[in-house]
C-alpha cells in the first residue's frame, strides 16, 4: 500500500498529550487500588467525563478525525496509565460502534447520547454478542428476537458483556432466522429500565479487573420495532430475502460491529506493551548487579531492543488500519486482524519479558508489570481470538476458504 504516512497533526499531537496528562495524573495512580477491588472506577470515570473524556463528544469527534489516528493514539495513551481503568472508560465505545455500524441516522442520534450520559450524570453502554456456546463461532448465536406486532421480543443469554447488566443502553446481537446462520441476525437497542433484561454472573478475572464483565439474561425482552432495530425493518427484509435466494449479502451485526474497531482494540494492547517496555527500561536503567547497571548487559539489552521494536511495529500496523479505514479503504489483505493480531501478542509477550527482567520483583506486586501482563492476556482472546484473527488474515492472502 502507498500513500501511507505516520507523521501525526499538530491536532493529533494536542489530543495525545492532553490525554497522556490525564492517564499519567489520574489513571496510573488509581490502577493497583482499582485491580485489587476488582469494581467499575466510578471517581475515575467521573473525573474523565468532567474533562470530556468520557463523552459522545469526544469520541465522535476523533473517530472523524482527518487522520483517523486520533482515537488510536488516544486509546494507546489511556491504556498505557491501566487497561482495567482503561476499558471502563473506553467500553462504551464498543456498543457506540455497533450502533454506528448497523444504525440509521435517527436512531444515533436518540440512543448515542443516552450511552455516554453528560458530565454530571455518567451512564454507561454495552454491546452483547458472545454466548455460552458462541464465542469466536457467532454463527452459533442462539438468543433469538421473534417479531410480535409492533415489538420485537427478545430471549437469551449474553456473556463476557463489557459493562453487561449495569449499562444504561444495551445493544443485543440475537438471530431472526437461525436457519441463516449469522446472515440471519440483526442487532437491536435495549433501552434503559427494560423489563425482562437482568445481570447474570460477574466474573472475576485474571485481569483488567477494574472493568465490569458480566452474563447479561434476557427474558421476553420488548423493545419497540420502529426505534430498536438497528438499520430499520425494510433493510433487514431486503437483506434476508437476498441471503435467502443464495447472494452474499454482506457481513452483519457482531463481524460488522469487530471490523471497525479492531484498530481500537490494537492500539489498546500498544499502549500496555508501551507501559511494559518504557517500565521495565527504567528499571534496567538504574537496577544495579555485580557492580553495574543491568541494562549495560547484553542480554538485557538486547530484550529490550526487541521489545522497543515490536512496540513500534505493533503501533504502525494499528495505525495503518486506521488510516486505511478512516478513507474508506477495504482491508483487502486483513489488515485491521493484522493490526489486532500483532498488538495483542506483543502485548503479552513484551509484558512477559518485562517480568523477566524484573525477576522476582517482577513477579510481586510491588511492582506493575505482573499486571501490565495479567492485563496484555485478553487482547489474544477478546473480539477475536488470535486464532480467529490467523484465520481471517490466511483466507484474506491466500483467497483460499481456509478452515
Amino acid at each position: 500500500m502507498t500513500g501511507f504516512c505516520p507523521e501525526l497533526s499538530d491536532d493529533v499531537v494536542r489530543v495525545r498529550d492532553w490525554v497522556h496528562e490525564f492517564a499519567r495524573d489520574v489513571i496510573r495512580p488509581a490502577g493497583a487500588e482499582w485491580d485489587e477491588r476488582e469494581e467499575t472506577p466510578w471517581p475515575v470515570i467521573q473525573e474523565a467525563a468532567k474533562i470530556g473524556l468520557y463523552s459522545l463528544d469526544f469520541f465522535a469527534t476523533q473517530w472523524f478525525e482527518e487522520s483517523r489516528l486520533a482515537l488510536p493514539v488516544a486509546f494507546e495513551e489511556i491504556f498505557w496509565g491501566d487497561a482495567g481503568i482503561g476499558l471502563s472508560i473506553t467500553g462504551t465505545g464498543l456498543a457506540a460502534a455497533a450502533l454506528a455500524a448497523n444504525g440509521t441516522s435517527e436512531q444515533m442520534g436518540e440512543w448515542l447520547p443516552q450511552m455516554f450520559g453528560t458530565e454530571s450524570e455518567v451512564r454507561l453502554g454495552a454491546f452483547c454478542a458472545s454466548e455460552p456456546d458462541a464465542g469466536s463461532d457467532v454463527g452459533a448465536i442462539r438468543t433469538r428476537a421473534v417479531r410480535d406486532g409492533g415489538d420485537w421480543v427478545l430471549n437469551g443469554v449474553k456473556t463476557w458483556a463489557t459493562n453487561g447488566g449495569i449499562a444504561d443502553v444495551h445493544v443485543i446481537v440475537a438471530s431472526v432466522d437461525p436457519s441463516l446462520g449469522t446472515r440471519g441476525q440483526a442487532s437491536f437497542v435495549v433501552p434503559p429500565g427494560t423489563p425482562g433484561l437482568s445481570m447474570g454472573r460477574k466474573f472475576r478475572k485474571h485481569g483488567i479487573r477494574a472493568s465490569h464483565t458480566a452474563e447479561v439474561v434476557l427474558e421476553d425482552v420488548r423493545v419497540p420495532a420502529a426505534s430498536c432495530l438497528l438499520g430499520g425493518a425494510e433493510k433487514l427484509e431486503a437483506r434476508l430475502a437476498r441471503v435467502r435466494e443464495g447472494e452474499r449479502a454482506g457481513e452483519q451485526a457482531a463481524m460488522r460491529t469487530f471490523e471497525t474497531t479492531r484498530p481500537s482494540v490494537a492500539a489498546m494492547a500498544v499502549g500496555i506493551a508501551r507501559a511494559g517496555f518504557e517500565y521495565t527500561r527504567d528499571y534496567a536503567r538504574e537496577r544495579e548487579q555485580f557492580g553495574r547497571r543491568i541494562g549495560e548487559n547484553q542480554a538485557v539489552a538486547f530484550l529490550l531492543a526487541d521489545m522497543a521494536t515490536r512496540v513500534d511495529m505493533a503501533r504502525l500496523l494499528t495505525w495503518r488500519a486506521a488510516w486505511m479505514a478512516r478513507r474508506g479503504r477495504r482491508f483487502e489483505r486483513a489488515e485491521g486482524s493484522m493490526s489486532k493480531l500483532v498488538a495483542g501478542e506483543t502485548a503479552v509477550w513484551v509484558t512477559e519479558q518485562a517480568i523477566q527482567i524484573l525477576g522476582g520483583a517482577g513477579y510481586t506486586r510491588e511492582h506493575p508489570v505482573e499486571r501490565f501482563h495479567r492485563d496484555a492476556k485478553i487482547y489474544t482472546i477478546f473480539e477475536g481470538t488470535s486464532e480467529i484473527q490467523r484465520l481471517i488474515i490466511g483466507r484474506a492472502v491466500t483467497g483460499l476458504p481456509v478452515r
